[in-house]
């Protein structure tokens, strides 16, 4: 099985989103990854990054949202232009994964039709909650007609453990993150943002934009015990990170 790390765009947002004690006018540059994995049995995403739209129109998209999350990127910093320099289209992509419905995370999924989506029921009822506008779940982005494989606890996607889907709550209610064993370069654990930066694990920071710190909690320490375990942690947001990881074309195997 081979992982390759894809931009899915570049946001500017308040530092003091993701840490708390930083100055209120001080800003932080974020990447936004999506993870191609494939898999004998099918290529799956984790995660489909920001519109492409939002580089221009994030007003027009995400509403007054676009004022806290400022979309930086290039023209071709989303996952259907990462795809196509692997030389694959949406339509060779098998499954979604859903780490949670925020449009920074699931803003390209209109264009993976022929895939299935899989994600925590409970972050699907919160999608479509009454509060789910304030809470950040913009329709455009999450709500397409796609086959849909809701789970409730820890899910092998192929039944081999070479994909694992943990639930992770606090970010939001139905978080999960994904346990990928490679036979090279070991075991990853997508934390997508049950753990955003590096500094909010090994601090145990609970950033702003939480849905409930004490499951946002238990999740980081839960994070930092498979890390503990000899895992790498790939983290949400974190420059440092995406700065030193391989990327693109240049696959984890």
């Amino acid at each position: 099985m081979k992982m390759h790390i894809l931009c899915g765009g570049r946001l500017r947002m308040r530092k003091s989103v993701y840490l708390p004690d930083a100055e209120r006018t001080e800003t932080i540059d974020l990447p936004v990854s999506s993870v191609l994995l494939r898999h004998a049995q099918g290529n799956v995403l984790f995660d489909t990054g920001c519109h492409p739209s939002t580089l221009n129109e994030a007003e027009a998209r995400w509403g007054a949202m676009a004022k806290a999350m400022v979309p930086i990127g290039g023209p071709n910093d989303n996952v259907v232009s990462e795809l196509a320099t692997l030389g694959m289209t949406p339509q060779d992509i098998d499954v979604v994964v859903a780490s949670h419905f925020h449009s920074d995370h699931c803003g390209c999924n209109e264009f993976f039709k022929r895939a299935t989506l899989v994600c925590h029921r409970k972050e699907l009822e919160a999608a479509q909650g009454p509060d789910a506008i304030r809470n950040g779940y913009i329709p455009a982005d999450w709500q397409h007609p796609m086959p849909t494989q809701l789970i409730e606890a820890q899910h092998d996607l192929f039944g081999d453990s070479r994909m694992v889907l943990l639930p992770l709550p606090g970010h939001t209610a139905g978080a999960i993150g994904a346990l990928v064993s490679l036979d090279r370069d070991g075991t990853f654990l997508l934390a997508s943002d049950a753990a955003a930066l590096r500094a909010n694990l090994d601090r145990e920071i609970i950033p702003r934009n939480t849905w409930n710190a004490e499951q946002a909690s238990v999740s980081l320490r839960e994070i930092q015990r498979i890390e503990r375990s000899g895992a790498t942690v790939i983290f949400g947001h974190d420059h440092q990170q995406w700065s030193e990881m391989r990327k693109g074309v240049d696959s984890y195997e």
